[in-house]
């Protein structure tokens, strides 16, 4: 079923904490979603349809919807990671163009810097996943799985440490006007690439931050939309898919998105070309880069040289990507700142990010998403959105 302009993005709120000891998952989720209904003008009583992950064992849809005294009759709890989100937004607008639901919330919530988790923890056993027993028994962790996509791509395609570098430098030139951002120092190249070394050849200034937090957006139907008095975002082009281990005939230098994008890009009619403003999934500074190649935005092997010299950069470059700071600079909540990227993408064509980095007159934004590990499994969802 086509989503092209049956559903429009109405409201959305980012919870300004980064660091969240005195309050609980369920009541982060609560906050966040109070924030996006008061975004879009709307209360509780409109929501008929909730989407949200498995945040925390016992923690899911049942569990918000009953907490926050939803009555609801479409409901959603797809979890593949960082891409979770933006696959709701897809999920919730099919919903919606079904005759299941006319307003549907969407939150996220995560503590992980409140609980110490940091990313670079080796895996356990007690993960589930049919290849758990032949990979973490080696120390299998977050940053050296996002190390050997990036160690490949280097050896193929020449891409360089300090290629890599300017994507940090571009989300700390953003970050630096977001005042609730973890990191607001804008960074050179040389301090990226001087950092200590995590895992080679990433460099602790490559990987994001970790926060507490999370978001919510609210999508309706378009004669919900226009009844509400916010600037019109709708969803165009949408599409989602799963990368797998292909029984090892696996290539870490591509990602999910080379099968989401193309598709979503077809649905939604326009061309990479077309994109003034774009949140891309960043964990690392190579997810980015993998990303952005496998998207069409430049060839296979050429992203190297199109993130170099300030080119993500807003009002520098030709494509502002990520001008809240992303999950580099400023929030990524339980690994999961698929949501993030949504709401600054909403921000934009709103005209309501920050001066400094509002992209004039913008009216196509393009969100991408990526949940799992870059060289394993994974999880890839794109959204194209427009102002009208």
């Amino acid at each position: 079923m086509s989503i092209k302009d049956k559903a429009y993005l109405v409201g959305a709120y980012e919870h300004p904490t980064r660091e969240a000891k005195d309050k609980s998952l369920a009541q982060l989720h609560a906050e966040v979603a109070r924030g996006a209904l008061e975004d879009a003008g709307l209360s509780h009583r409109d929501v008929d349809g909730f989407f949200c992950g498995i945040d925390s064992p016992g923690l899911g849809p049942m569990s918000m919807i009953d907490y926050m005294g939803l009555r609801v009759r479409h409901l959603d709890s797809t979890d593949i990671g960082g891409a979770s989100y933006l696959s709701h937004v897809n999920h919730a607008s099919q919903a919606i163009a079904a005759g299941k639901c006319n307003v549907a919330l969407i939150t996220l919530a995560g503590k992980p810097r409140s609980s110490g988790w940091s990313g670079t923890q080796a895996r356990t056993f007690g993960d589930e996943a049919p290849d758990a027993a032949f990979e973490y028994a080696y120390g299998m962790g977050t940053a050296n799985v996002y190390a050997m996509s990036a160690k490949r791509h280097m050896h193929e395609f020449g891409t360089t440490s300090e290629q890599l570098a300017w994507i940090k430098v571009a989300a700390s030139t953003h970050a630096q006007h977001n005042p609730h951002a973890v990191l607001r120092k804008v960074v050179t190249v040389d301090e990226v690439v001087n950092s200590p070394l995590v895992a080679d050849p990433l460099h602790k200034l490559d990987c994001c931050v970790v926060s507490d937090g999370g978001g919510a957006v609210i999508v309706a139907r378009p004669e919900i939309a226009r009844s509400l008095k916010r600037p019109l975002v709708k969803l165009i082009g949408a599409a989602e898919t799963l990368k797998g281990l292909e029984g090892g005939d696996i290539d870490v230098t591509r990602t999910g998105a080379l099968w989401s994008g193309p598709r979503a890009f077809e649905e939604a009619g326009v061309r990479p070309a077309d994109i003034q403003y774009a949140s891309i999934y960043d964990s690392f500074t190579i997810t980015v880069l993998m990303q952005l190649e496998d998207l069409g935005f430049c060839k296979k092997g050429d992203g190297g040289r199109f993130v170099a010299d300030g080119n993500l950069i807003s009002g520098v470059g030709r494509l502002p990507f990520n001008t809240d700071g992303g999950g580099l600079c400023n929030n990524h909540p339980r690994n999961r700142g698929g949501m993030t990227k949504i709401i600054e993408a909403v921000r934009q064509l709103r005209g309501e990010a920050h001066p400094a980095v509002q992209v004039p007159d913008c009216r196509l934004a393009l969100a991408q998403g990526l949940g799992g590990f870059l060289a394993g499994r994974h999880g890839s969802a794109t959204l194209i959105m427009e102002r009208e």
